[in-house]
């Protein structure tokens, strides 16, 4: 077997020979000049051919560089193409699903702090109703309102609950808590969902009347869609506290009531064990538990 010249004095001189200079080269191998000139000296004496003649502090390609340049620097052309193939191939990858809810907002205005914590991931992000397809959709992470999935390894991270938030400009015309002469927002999960609190059941928790209002208003079939209506100043709506919490905390939302309706069920993670013993699985598991005790706990959720 030929015996190989070394490949970072090879590295040296196809920079230098290329870039026009030591020092250019210098900087993009982030070496000395000297460092550069002592790589290519060496490579000189392990091929016994010179490559540069060092004229008053120049360097002029021989002949010999010159045929080797168009070479080299097609096979570091190749070796960087190898190494990113390489590299894209072993990257994370990682399949989300969440409520449609969360997809739209709440995560994914969340993800890029944990793609900077924890390095970059293909990462499919999905807004699914329950049940899910596990193993034909290759889920490796399900967050879900209740206990879905016994089959699959299942936790309680969270229980949350639901509190009166309008905007700030239709605060003002409530009359203590009785919320009495506005605008109401209800959510409905439709037919196949989990049954969300109506305003009967808050008004009922907080020991009031419920009256009419509590069947008229706007209708969202998303807590999300609730959630920005509220927002806009369409009414008064029962949010979750780990979607309204931030909305709550810069000022977009006021809580114009003090009392909360806790959910009936917890969010749950599911985690099948296929997926359980990755790296990135495991990472993403203890940022979301996080991320949503967070939400849960925040100051302007307290009374």
């Amino acid at each position: 077997m030929v015996a190989l010249p070394s490949l970072r004095g090879l590295q040296a001189f196809e920079a230098a020979a290329r870039a026009g200079s030591f020092a250019a080269a210098a900087e993009e191998l982030s070496v000395s000049a000297a460092a550069v000139s002592q790589l290519i000296r060496t490579v000189e004496e392990q091929m016994g051919r010179k490559l540069f003649h060092r004229v008053n502090r120049r360097v002029v390609l021989t002949e010999a560089g010159v045929e080797m340049l168009p070479r080299l620097t097609m096979a570091f052309q190749e070796i960087g193409s190898v190494a990113r193939d390489v590299g894209d191939a072993f990257r994370p990858r990682l399949v989300i699903s969440v409520p449609p809810s969360m997809a739209m907002g709440w995560l994914s205005e969340r993800l890029a702090g944990f793609v900077a914590s924890h390095g970059a991931a293909d990462i499919s992000l999905r807004g699914d109703d329950d049940p899910v397809p596990f193993d034909h959709e290759l889920i490796d992470v399900r967050l879900s309102y209740g206990p879905h999935y016994r089959e699959h390894p299942t936790e309680e991270i969270v229980r949350d609950a639901v509190y009166p938030v309008c905007a700030p400009g239709l605060a003002g015309a409530i009359k203590s808590e009785s919320l009495a002469g506005l605008p109401l927002i209800h959510t409905d999960w439709g037919p196949t969902g989990a049954s969300f609190p109506s305003w009967r059941n808050w008004f009922e928790a907080a020991g009031m009347v419920p009256g009419r209002a509590a069947r008229r208003g706007l209708s969202a079939n998303s807590s999300r869609a609730a959630l920005d209506l509220a927002i806009s100043g369409l009414g008064v709506a029962l949010a979750q506290g780990i979607y309204c919490a931030q909305a709550l905390e810069d000022g977009r939302l006021v809580r114009p009531a003090a009392s909360a309706l806790e959910l009936r069920q917890p969010y749950c993670l599911t985690i099948p064990e296929r997926s359980a013993r990755r790296d990135v699985v495991a990472a993403f598991r203890e940022w979301l538990i996080e991320e949503c005790r967070r939400a849960v706990r925040s100051p302007a959720l307290i009374a």
